[in-house]
């Protein structure tokens, strides 16, 4: 669901990147006031998990589309809101900047839709009231799975508003509408059971993670050796090899955009679209998770060539762009983690 820049005006980027600015400015006030150090290595290898499994399409049988695993739930529910929210952001910057996931102009939208929704209104009032009375598998499993369809849900909706007020004529809102939402509630089912499956490996794991992340209370002296060697271990597994088993189908966005308006992609207009189009394109060394060359020959192919589609896609490309991604994500999350660490430590001691 990371929405391209021609889908949006620089109107509703601009609003969209001004929420997303005050959201996460929020939540860095919020941590810096109440800061868990522990949770700074969790926060990191989070992010780097959640862009490893965004890299993994799973295709919806019957439909010729696919899916990918939004992981705001998962953040929230592991991190809290406030941390989930920031992990999120540095997720989608560096698939934006250094993999062209998601366009620059529509940054702030991409934040928003997969990471305010799901940490600010599925996991407060979703997820903790199902699991008000205490966790254990069954209300895991439940609150995973209505929380993730909903803020997924919620987030489709908010795709469709924004290029809506965007004046995208060519994606009319009664028709984009109805495609949107039924393909990811799909796909949010989908979500939801891979959200229960983690957090129940770490409810088993440390229990402690869950119960103390949901109260609000500081992590202490938990180990967690054991979670974050598990979740290490499947970033290298799942960026580096998992993703080779990634579906070939368009995603739930595309397919939508192309049973409304007959193309998966909207021409770029001129302008700060375009500006923003080529600032992304050096920043990019691995676009579309592979090597510049491959992408270069592949475009030099003639039109009418037929190619088969060989699955899995075994490709060194794939697997170095996942595992660069998620060491990168790692870094950013932890580097924020501790920067403001930093200036909560400086603020204690101007006090003092």
């Amino acid at each position: 669901m990371h929405m391209a820049d021609a889908l949006i005006s620089p109107a509703v980027g601009g609003i969209m990147m001004a929420a997303t600015v005050g959201v996460a400015a929020y939540s860095i006030k919020k941590i810096k006031n109440d800061l868990d150090e522990k949770k700074i290595p969790l926060m990191g290898v989070m992010g780097a998990f959640i862009f490893a499994s965004q890299m993994i399409n799973f295709s919806i049988p019957g439909t010729g589309s696919s899916g990918h695993l939004g992981g705001g739930m998962l953040l929230a529910i592991l991190l809290g809101p406030y941390e989930g929210f920031l992990a999120m952001a540095s997720i989608l910057l560096i698939q934006a900047l250094f993999f062209g996931d998601g366009g620059l102009l529509a940054y702030g939208c991409n934040v928003f839709n997969l990471g305010f929704y799901t940490c600010f209104i599925a996991y407060p009032f979703i997820y903790k009231f199902f699991t008000r009375k205490g966790v254990n598998p069954k209300r895991i499993f439940g609150a995973s799975m209505i929380s993730a369809v909903i803020g997924l849900q919620m987030g489709a909706f908010s795709v469709v508003m924004e290029t809506f007020l965007s004046g995208k004529t060519e994606l009319p809102f009664g028709t984009f509408v109805l495609l949107m939402q039924p393909i990811h509630l799909a796909i949010g089912v989908v979500e939801g059971l891979v959200t229960a499956a983690v957090v129940t490996f770490v409810w088993k794991a440390r229990p402690e993670i869950l119960e103390r992340s949901a109260s609000g209370e500081a992590l202490g002296n938990i180990s967690m050796k054991k979670v974050l060697t598990g979740l290490l271990v499947a970033v290298i597994v799942v960026g580096g090899v998992f993703s080779w088993f990634a579906s070939a189908n368009p995603d739930g966005l595309e397919w939508s955009m192309f049973r409304t308006a007959g193309k998966e992609e909207l021409e770029e207009p001129n302008g700060i679209h375009k500006t923003l189009s080529e600032i992304q394109s050096k920043t990019a060394f691995l676009p579309d998770y592979g090597f510049k060359g491959n992408e270069s020959e592949n475009a030099e192919e003639p039109a009418n060539k037929e190619t088969e589609e060989v699955w899995p896609a075994v490709s060194a490309g794939t697997s170095v762009s996942g595992v660069v991604g998620g060491v990168l994500t790692l870094t950013l999350a932890t580097i924020t983690g501790l920067i403001i660490g930093m200036v909560k430590k400086m603020k204690r001691r101007k006090i003092a």
